[in-house]
């Protein structure tokens, strides 16, 4: 398989980690001290690093710094909505096509040849 589809593979995951790392304390532990949620969420997030580090080493054997991020935002927003709507119970806005529609414009710029 080639290195950016394994790049994407782990970074999706490593992106549903810190999603999680991110939110889920909003609705998990929304009694509980912020500092318990800290730490929560960083061992959480020690998963997110452990997908995100190999798999930006990986992408940039093909890809250079820029594309890396803006794959990244596409990723995060991708896993970003089902999360929100799903998971949080945010109702589904146009403002996410929107968002998408501006990273496709960011995916068309970073990506296009010199």
């Amino acid at each position: 398989m080639r290195p950016v589809y394994w790049t994407i593979f782990l970074l999706l995951l490593s992106n549903v980690f810190m999603t999680f790392a991110w939110y889920a304390h909003l609705r998990e532990l929304s009694t509980k001290p912020w500092f318990i949620a800290a730490l929560v969420s960083w061992g959480i997030a020690l998963f997110e690093y452990l997908l995100q580090v190999p798999a930006n080493r990986i992408g940039y054997q093909e890809l250079n710094l820029g594309q890396l991020k803006i794959l990244q935002e596409v990723l995060t927003l991708t896993v970003f909505v089902p999360f929100a709507v799903f998971y949080m119970k945010e109702p589904l806005k146009l403002d996410y096509l929107w968002a998408g529609l501006c990273l496709l414009g960011a995916v068309y710029f970073i990506f296009r040849g010199e």
